[in-house]
C-alpha cells in the first residue's frame, strides 16, 4: 500500500504546460526573408540584364560589328524578314547564318578600343 501512496503526490501535480505557439507570421518570417533576399539578389538583376539584351537584340541593324555566344565576329549583312535569321559576314567571301537571340554583344569603336 505504501508504494501507492507515494504515487499520489505525482498524480495530483499540475500538468505540464504546453509550448506557447507564436504568431504565425513569426514562424514564416525566416522564409518570406529568404524570397526577399532570392529576388534582390538573383531574379531583378537577371531581369535586368534580360531587358538590356533584348533592347540591343531589336536595335540591330545591317553593317553593326557583332560577336556571337560562340565568340565568332563579324558584320551584320542581312537580318530575315521575319527578324529571327541574321547573316553575318566573318571573312570576305563567309558568310554565315545565326538565330538572333545568339548575338551576345554589339562592338562599337569604345569597346574595341578597350580590348
Amino acid at each position: 500500500m505504501t508504494d501507492w501512496f507515494q504515487l499520489l503526490p505525482l498524480l495530483a501535480q499540475d500538468p505540464p504546460a504546453e509550448p506557447e505557439q507564436g504568431s504565425p507570421l513569426a514562424m514564416f518570417m525566416p522564409l518570406i526573408l529568404i524570397g526577399v533576399f532570392f529576388y534582390f539578389i538573383i531574379l531583378r538583376p537577371q531581369t535586368k540584364e534580360r531587358r538590356k539584351h533584348k533592347g540591343m537584340l531589336d536595335s540591330l541593324k545591317k553593317n553593326d560589328r557583332v560577336v556571337t555566344v560562340g565568340g565568332i565576329v563579324g558584320h551584320v549583312t542581312n537580318i530575315s524578314q521575319d527578324g529571327n535569321e541574321i547573316t553575318l559576314r566573318v571573312d570576305d567571301n563567309t558568310r554565315l547564318k545565326f538565330v538572333r537571340s545568339y548575338i551576345s554583344s554589339v562592338l562599337t569603336d569604345d569597346t574595341e578600343a578597350s580590348e
